[in-house]
């Protein structure tokens, strides 16, 4: 919280840039670059993506989501790190065992995923998105295995196979002592009653959801530009903010049609209670590949694919929907907003300092 109130403020130290052409100046303060801060995604946002761009195959790309029940989202926000990596390794395994099994694709498949904890009103929604290629290699790792146009894995089977999965592990996690329990859940510390409470899920319907196939690769690039750094609530959905309330714009998915978008006010306490509720625990991975996409493989397992497709990368690829926001969507070598001339800095302000205001060093000279 701290970090995000004091994010392109004097408290950060910046630097004042002036124009060689009009001397306009203009104060530039320092980004906290916390993960969880809404104006310092862009810039790690388009680092990112630039990295993905040559992991991209010439291929359907499909679009899961898994998504925890109620009942595991209040043990997950007691149990952060522990949860939200079950929930990784869980649905990646579900997808790798499904796409494995002859019956279906009988293939070695890769994924990204990326997780989410929050709905559109910030309520805790623990969930994941994952991205899948549509096929994967042989068994032996000779040919592409190419999935149905339009269909990559059943969902159903999906949805079973993750249930079972993960309660299998959280029911490891609990035996193991790595669950702790507060509040109105510190019942569930004894193993009857977590057992008790577990039962009705492992009947329930999961929500696994699949998307259809993006249009190309270049789509992939531009949603995973809009998700992979997204936090709880971004500016352009806050409306207005003082001491009292905070209003901004949610969607309301119970409307099945007609215009989804409403506006919330909160108490101004509240809605700040709502935003920490996603802040993930410290080294907390938010983005995770597996498979062929898997760090330490992914370069020789991709350049191998294109071989056996018989295509080559297209570096130049790029989308215009990186999920820049606010000031890091400016280029640092901007030009005047007065008279278009080059912008140079002049003075450098340390955490706490305040810049003077001064002539720029060529008027100086004069």
């Amino acid at each position: 919280m701290s970090a995000i109130e004091c994010c392109r403020t004097a408290a950060l130290g910046g630097h004042v840039a002036a124009c060689t052409k009009c001397s306009h100046q203009h104060i530039a303060y320092n980004s906290c670059r916390n993960r969880h801060c809404p104006k310092c995604q862009g810039v790690a946002s388009r680092d990112w993506m630039a990295a993905r761009i040559e992991d991209l195959l010439p291929v359907e790309y499909f679009h899961a989501v898994f998504t925890l029940p109620a009942q595991i989202a209040d043990i997950a926000f007691q149990n952060k790190a522990a949860v939200y990596g079950l929930l990784f390794k869980a649905s990646a395994e579900t997808l790798l065992t499904i796409a494995a099994d002859a019956k279906h694709l009988g293939a070695r498949i890769g994924l990204t995923s990326v997780l989410h904890t929050w709905g559109s009103a910030m309520t805790h929604h623990p969930h994941a998105h994952v991205i899948v290629p549509g096929g994967g290699l042989s068994p032996d790792g000779t040919r592409w295995i190419a999935c149905r146009p339009g269909f990559l894995l059943p969902v159903k089977v999906l949805s079973r196979l993750f249930r079972r999965l993960f309660l299998e592990g959280l029911a490891r996690l609990h035996k193991a002592g790595k669950l702790t329990f507060f509040g109105t859940l510190s019942e569930l510390a004894d193993p009857d009653i977590f057992a008790a409470h577990l039962a009705p899920l492992r009947k329930a319907d999961w929500v696994v959801y699949a998307k259809p196939p993006f249009g190309g690769p270049e789509a992939v690039l531009a949603y995973l530009s809009r998700y992979t750094h997204r936090v709880a609530v971004s500016n352009h959905r806050l409306i207005s903010a003082d001491a009292d309330t905070v209003a901004f714009r949610w969607k309301d998915y119970r409307i099945k049609r007609g215009d989804r978008m409403k506006v919330m006010r909160l108490p101004t306490s509240e809605f700040i209670r709502r935003f920490l509720t996603h802040v993930l625990p410290s080294g907390f991975h938010r983005i995770r590949r597996a498979g062929f996409l898997a760090n330490g493989i992914r370069r020789d397992r991709i350049e191998k694919i294109r071989h056996l497709i018989d295509t080559k990368p297209e570096p130049d690829q790029t989308t215009g929907e990186d999920g820049r926001t606010d000031a890091d969507a400016r280029d640092p070598r901007q030009t005047c907003p007065k008279c278009g001339g080059a912008m140079i800095v002049i003075e450098t302000c340390t955490r706490g300092q305040t810049p003077k205001s001064r002539a720029p060093p060529w008027e100086d000279a004069v």
